[in-house]
């Protein structure tokens, strides 16, 4: 392209306004000081290795120091500086990509040995014109195994003349064998307050007019990487017509508006399904990507959370005094561990979208399931209700028993064996209650007794409460390997059966101090004979109930009239039961006929 054509042609911001000296170089103040002192001491290292994302610099990092190295002043006699003038020709040339003693490879294009070994021949011969032989190797993670193997031995011992440059995204694809023979410069992502500060600048020498709010919007997009910062700004420029507004920039990326999205996450807290709801299908109207919206959202949950840890972060520079007012509201209202949840539910929600077949849909489905567990009770207000709301215990219930552990109390707590129940009556099913949150919308919650349960007042509660969080190995030891010696509440001493494991105390002391509201001592003893078994007490009820039924004159007629006959099972049925199941076999057909009560 000859000098008139580029003169012609458009520049994009990024490569218009790409660093030429170390000063221009944004956010990288700590490689910077470091080249210095290496430059300035002559303390340089034969290999660099530049990491970081892409577009904060590490390719021209990589020029701006071959400048550096082989700049030799406007007189001709100046040495290496971190400054280099830019108007010698070494500067120049080096500038503008034409420089024969800088040679620049894309790994990504040219992976295997056959082109390291070009490299590697090369080296043997002294610059042409330059102080050194500089080679900037972009993307080097992507060179093969043999082509890093090849270039080990000259990457560890170079002719004093070479010095090699390696620019990575992916650190942890170079082998260490390279890494240990180079220096490391990590680049840092750059703050969304100093890129919005450097768009505003470039706006600024382009004569485009921006709207503080569109530049923040952009450098929260850019994500720390001024390319990517800089190729959105080119766009939204363009889109405008050099006047670039918060509307319009919305528009091109296909956000939600920040307003709306407050409200969307208010809405939400307060379990107001049908506004949410509302709010999503505008913004899903207005053209906003259902993804977007949670994954807006999910950076809100994240950046309330900061603000109640770390007030000062709703001062940052690139926040609206919308969003410092309103979020600084929200994050006193709302607990730590409603945000943490609500993270945890846009987060798996997320991945729900991405995969759906309608996002919008899944979408919805994860606003609707944010609705309905905002409200739910954190675990300390849980204990707090609990303590301050006793419920009593119902038919099935079992008082407090006395102080000792006795064979009669374990046999008289089994009684009419039903121990694969939990206590408490209601057959062991949970109960729920309705109440009406914020925004009137009605939920449906588990009783807090469901979640915290009293502490057992028996053995037999003990291995209810093992049963009932589902521990069954821990209930199986406890119903067959363990004699109990003496039990009362915060204290049990057994002695181990035959066949009992070693951890049987202390995994049922740690299973007492995770359920219960204290801490347990559990001891074993070894002179103590104990009481039975609760399987032991469990099958002589069991057998004592079979003898007492086969008594009754029905059941012996009929086990005298099948002889090889034996009773398995006994099971109670309540009189009501029994008369309804008699009046529905003697009315078949009539539609008014029911077993309970109205």
């Amino acid at each position: 392209m000859t000098e008139t054509e580029d003169k012609g042609a458009y520049r994009v911001l990024a490569r218009k306004y790409r660093p030429s000296t170390f000063e221009e170089l944004i956010g990288q103040d700590a490689m910077v000081r470091t080249l210095s002192n290496a430059i300035e001491s002559g303390r340089l290292a034969q290999a660099f290795m530049l990491t970081g994302v892409r577009g904060v610099g590490k390719t021209t990092t990589a020029r701006l120091v071959a400048r550096a190295l082989n700049c030799v002043g406007e007189d001709g006699q100046g040495k290496e500086t971190i400054t280099p003038c830019g108007v010698c020709e070494q500067c120049k040339a080096i500038a503008q990509d034409r420089h024969v003693d800088v040679i620049e490879m894309d790994a990504a294009s040219r992976t295997g040995v056959d082109d390291i070994r070009e490299v590697i021949e090369s080296v043997r011969y002294r610059p042409t014109s330059a102080r050194y032989k500089i080679y900037i190797i972009d993307e080097v993670h992507m060179l093969s195994k043999g082509a890093f193997n090849a270039l080990l031995k000259t990457l560890e011992e170079p002719p004093a003349h070479v010095k090699f440059i390696f620019a990575t995204t992916e650190i942890r694809k170079v082998p260490v064998t390279v890494l240990s023979r180079c220096q490391r410069f990590d680049l840092r992502r750059i703050d969304q307050d100093m890129l919005a500060t450097h768009f505003k600048m470039v706006a600024e020498k382009e004569n485009a007019v921006v709207d503080d709010n569109a530049l923040a919007m952009i450098a929260r997009a850019a994500d720390g990487s001024v390319r990517d910062g800089l190729s959105l700004l080119d766009q939204a420029i363009a889109h405008c017509h050099g006047e670039v507004g918060e509307e319009q920039v919305r528009d091109m990326l296909g956000l939600a508006d920040r307003g709306r999205t407050f409200d969307l996450f208010d809405a939400v807290m307060q379990g107001d399904a049908p506004a949410a709801l509302s709010v999503m299908d505008n913004l899903y109207a207005a053209g906003a990507d259902p993804n977007v919206v949670l994954q807006d959202m999910l950076e809100l949950t994240h950046w309330l959370t900061r603000v109640k840890v770390v007030p000062d972060a709703a001062q940052n520079a690139v926040v609206s005094e919308m969003e410092r007012v309103r979020g600084k509201d929200m994050s006193d209202k709302l607990a730590m561990s409603v945000l943490a949840r609500a993270y945890q539910i846009l987060m798996k929600g997320l991945g729900e979208v991405r995969n759906a077949p309608h996002p919008q849909q899944a979408a919805e489905m994860v606003i609707i399931r944010l609705c309905y567990v905002a409200d739910l009770p954190t675990p300390e207000e849980a204990i707090r209700l609990m303590k301050n709301n006793p419920q009593p215990s119902g038919p099935g219930g079992s008082g407090p028993s006395g102080g000792g552990g006795s064979a009669g109390q374990m046999a008289q707590a089994v009684g009419a064996p039903n121990m694969g129940g939990s206590s408490g009556g209601s057959n062991g099913a949970p109960t729920t209650s309705m109440r009406v949150v914020n925004g009137g919308v009605a939920q449906v919650q588990p009783r807090v007794q469901d979640e915290t349960k009293a502490d057992p007042q028996s053995f037999v509660e003990v291995t209810e409460l093992a049963e009932e969080k589902r521990d069954i190995v821990l209930k199986a030891n406890l119903m067959n390997n363990l004699h109990l010696v003496s039990f009362r509440p915060g204290k049990i001493e057994f002695r181990p059966g035959e066949y009992a494991p070693s951890t049987l105390a202390g995994d049922l002391k740690k299973f007492l101090d995770t359920h219960t509201n204290r801490v347990w001592a559990v001891g074993v003893s070894r002179h103590e004979a104990g009481d039975v078994t609760l399987a032991q007490v469990r099958d002589e009820a069991i057998a004592k109930r079979k003898q007492e039924v086969a008594k009754h004159p029905l059941v012996h007629d009929i086990l005298s009239s099948f002889p090889q006959s034996v009773i398995d099972k006994v099971h109670e049925i309540k009189l009501d039961t029994l008369d309804a199941a008699i009046q529905i076999e003697e009315n078949p057909g009539d539609p008014d006929n029911t077993s309970g009560d109205e």
